[in-house]
């Protein structure tokens, strides 16, 4: 039987690899891409809470889990949103998607 431990062992997994590719990625799209499966590794451990509840004798385990993936998806499609807009200016002012050269735009 699957516990509660293999889903966050499997989520903290994935936010792991998430976590990697933001921080070795230079490409916006890319770093853009992980921080997607870090938000998706958390929804992971979000549901497996919820399944794992343990409600009343005779009472329906909330959804309560799954109303927080909700969210955490809108956020996120918000997030890209804008992020792909940015990048998206990004790319025309400077002919590239490197995160390195994001600097040079202060001056």
């Amino acid at each position: 039987m699957i516990t509660l431990q293999h889903w966050l062992v499997l989520s903290g997994m994935v936010f792991t690899l998430g976590l990697c590719g933001v921080m070795m990625r230079r490409n916006v799209i890319l770093v853009l891409m992980s921080i997607e499966i870090m938000l998706n590794a958390a929804n992971l451990a979000l549901v497996a809470f919820n399944k794992h509840l343990v409600a009343a004798p005779g009472t329906p385990v909330p959804a309560d889990g799954q109303v927080l993936v909700f969210f955490t998806i809108a956020v996120a499609a918000a997030e890209v949103a804008v992020a792909l807009v940015i990048a998206m200016l990004l790319f025309r002012r400077l002919d590239t998607v490197n995160v390195d050269d994001v600097a040079n735009l202060r001056w």
